[in-house]
This record gives structure tokens, sequence and C-alpha cells, in this order.
């Protein structure tokens, strides 16, 4: 145990967010996800994104240096569509990181292109569908 640091952050997760450098993506994913079929390495979190994300910003700096490090999935062909958990996700980023901004919306497809250039997968309990995120680290 730690004091200070939130408990869904295992010694596993923790490592593979500290050995991240600047400009590394991270996937945050729902259950559904392929986490496997990327071949990144797979952590896996026992909560849903939003406590995730929640959990991963108190300690993973957003990039400040690109539009918009903060990435999900589309749903279906509608760019403009979300739902309340993406919502909610962009909503507790923004509370937690200056750099979080806007969405950038990334079809389906493309998501699972660059999970296989990112640097590791969490993969979550999420239940509700397209729950995918990709999070670009910044600096300290």
């Amino acid at each position: 145990m730690l004091k200070g640091v939130n408990p869904l952050l295992s010694g596993d997760l923790l490592k593979v967010l500290d050995d991240m450098g600047h400009g590394d993506v991270l996937v945050l994913a729902d259950r559904n996800f392929p986490a496997h079929s990327s071949g990144r390495p797979v952590i896996r979190v026992s909560t849903g994104v939003v406590d995730a994300v929640e959990a991963i910003l108190s300690v993973f700096p957003l990039d400040s240096f690109v539009e918009k490090p903060l990435g999900r999935m589309q749903i279906g062909d509608d760019p403009t569509a979300t739902n309340d958990t993406q919502l909610a996700v962009l909503e507790s980023a923004r509370s937690l990181d200056p750099h979080a901004g806007e969405f950038e919306v990334v079809p389906r497809f493309e998501v699972y292109e660059r999970a296989r250039a990112a640097y590791a997968v969490v993969q979550t309990i999420e239940t509700a569908p397209y729950c995918v995120f990709l999070l670009t680290k910044g600096v300290v």
C-alpha cells in the first residue's frame, strides 16, 4: 500500500505509466475491446473507464504539445455521436488535466491500428459500448 496513490493503480500499471515517454500512447479500453490482438502489453483493472481514467490521470500528464491528447472511439458512422460514459470520461479528464480539451474522434478500425502502435492497453470491465480511449503522455 502506498499513501496518496489511487488503489486502482497496481504496481504493474504504475510501472507501465512510469516507463512511458513523452508522446507514447496508452489505450484505455472497455471489456469488449480485442486488447490482446493489439500485440501490446495488457493490464487489467477491475473497474469502469471513468474510475480508471481518474486513477491514471492522477499520475499521468496529458501531452500539451498535441492539439488533442485524448481520443475516443467513434460511435458507428457518426463522429458527433457520444454516449454518457464517453462524456463522463471527458468531464473527468478535464477536471484533472488542463490539456484534456476536446476528444479526437477516431473511427473504430483506426483505433485498432493505433492500438497496435500504442505502448500498452489498460482493459477495464466497462460494459458501455465504444468506450475505448487513446491517451497521449506528456511531460511533468
